[in-house]
């Protein structure tokens, strides 16, 4: 991010809601004010016990030592959110080495804090534990801790845990209990995870258990998991690490009922399964998910759920695996369906090379070509509608929408509604007709068909038929579709 940039935008938001920004860096000192970049805090301790609803802590990138928790305990408002964030797009490491086994790195019991862009690794138990309301971790890694990387419990409700990634995370001596992310036990509802990773944590890559609680609901999209049962070196966690991908709930007493929806999310090469009932009585919604060499089943849900509770399979893909799913699972347009012949041929790779790789400079995850699927794959435009954005004449099959050359830009491309160009100052100018007067949206995909770029046109802009996109594109081809309810117009972008 420009430097320039950074602070007029820090001094807009201060100046718009009267906040205070405080700045913490390894060089400062906390007997500072801590209010210029010239004048930091040594701790964000320090700096937590000052902010207040609407301020910002901006910590400088370097390694902060920690022997305590870091709790937080105060909130933000609705309209006053509290803001943690690396300075400049920097890079705090936060090291819990020095905490006790047993102690966590840090306790969020506040509510509406954001905090995005950092590293929390060696804590005596989890990185992070969240028990408020309302707050967005974003952009952040959680690993080699002794218990899960990231845990939402004692009623932690309406959180967003937005690209982030937690992995190698192990918890001695039993090495039973640590996930990448949990969302479980006395967990609250409405938790939602997007664009996150776990890998190689010694338990599962999510887990929903509950106990305390019952009835909660939690939503995981664009989430990818692999190798869990396994330390970080790939030997074996041993007989009580579970090794699923996505442990969807289940309880003491097999009663209790965890609502868990999955959407366009990847399990593969797990020691277990890669996406678990286990013994969950609540909704159950598995759409347009990948299952891929997992040791137990890709796709399990063999047992009884509560009275009015539904479990749904739908536009699914399973290779070189195997699935449990009783009668009472509703399964339409999956790649076990008969119409359909699979192998690898239908995809572009089968080879993992970049899935743990490096993030984009927005936190986004990577490109790779793993598992999408390829041209002339009979999974293409084979999947049923089922309300999330989708390029081509209906969504595929799969966690992964296709390259969408695949499936023939003559097909899709009506010029006569809907063009895009690049302007000479690096703007992407979308022309339309044909709208009527509800909101619409503008995705832009990229030639492997990964959403890259996201916009809403409101009632007010349509009636100009053009919509102008600020572009931070890279060079390539790129794939325009303009969404308004079952109004799809797709166009091509050239980008240079």
């Amino acid at each position: 991010m420009n430097r320039l940039f950074f602070f007029v935008a820090i001094m807009l938001i201060a100046n718009c809601s009267y906040s205070a920004t405080y700045y913490v860096s390894p060089n400062g000192v906390d007997s500072n004010n801590g209010t210029s970049v010239d004048n930091p805090f040594s701790s964000i301790v320090a700096a937590v016990s000052k902010v207040s609803a609407g301020d910002s802590i901006l910590v400088m990138g370097g390694v902060y030592n920690h022997a305590v928790t870091i709790s937080i305990s105060k909130s933000g408002t609705q309209t006053d959110t509290i803001f943690m964030l690396a300075y400049n797009d920097e890079h705090p490491v936060l090291d819990f080495s020095g905490t006790a086994f047993g102690k966590r790195g840090i306790s969020l019991s506040g509510s509406y804090w954001k905090i995005k862009g950092f590293e929390m690794v060696n804590a005596g138990d989890n990185a992070m534990i969240i028990s408020g309301a309302n707050n967005t971790i974003e952009f952040c890694s959680f690993h080699d801790n002794k218990d899960t990387g990231l845990q939402l419990g004692n009623g932690a409700n309406n959180n967003k845990i937005i690209n982030c990634d937690s992995y190698y995370n192990a918890d001695p001596t039993d090495f039973g209990d640590a996930d990448g992310f949990a969302a479980k036990l006395d967990v609250g509802t409405n938790n939602y995870f997007y664009g996150c990773r776990a890998w190689n944590n010694v338990d599962d890559g999510w887990d929903g258990y509950m106990r305390g609680n019952d009835d909660v609901t939690t939503v995981l999209e664009n989430c990818w998991t692999w190798s869990n049962g396994y330390f970080k070196d790939g030997s074996d966690g041993g007989a009580k690490a579970n090794g699923n991908g996505f442990k969807v709930g289940g309880s003491d007493d097999k009663n209790l009922k965890h609502n868990f929806t999955l959407i366009n999310c990847l399990a593969f090469f797990n020691k277990s399964k890669g996406f678990d009932q286990n013994n969950n009585m609540g909704d159950m919604f598995f759409y347009n998910c990948t299952g891929f060499g997992n040791e137990g089943y890709d796709f399990s849900i063999p047992k009884a759920i509560a009275a009015g509770k539904k479990a749904e399979v739908k536009n699914c893909v399973l290779f070189n695996g195997s699935k449990n799913l009783a009668s009472f699972v509703v399964q339409e347009n999956n790649s076990w369906d008969s119409q359909f012949e699979i192998d690898e041929n239908d995809f572009i790779s089968i080879d993992t090379t970049g899935i743990s790789g490096a993030r984009k400079p927005d936190g986004s995850l990577p490109d790779i070509a793993f598992m999408h699927l390829a041209e002339g794959s009979d999974l293409i435009d084979a999947g049923i509608d089922l309300g999330y954005d989708y390029v081509g004449k209906a969504p595929d099959l799969g966690a992964f929408e296709s390259n969408f050359t695949s499936v023939g830009f003559n097909d899709l491309i009506d010029e006569q509604s809907i063009i895009a160009y690049q302007t000479s100052d690096n703007q992407i100018v979308i022309a339309y007709n044909n709208l009527n007067k509800q909101n619409a949206k503008v995705n832009i995909y990229n030639a492997i068909g990964q959403l890259v770029s996201k916009h809403e046109i409101d009632v007010v802009d349509q009636r100009k038929n053009v919509f102008v996109v600020e572009s931070s594109l890279q060079q390539g081809m790129y794939v325009v579709v303009l969404l308004q309810g079952a109004l799809h117009q797709t166009t091509k972008l050239i980008v240079e």
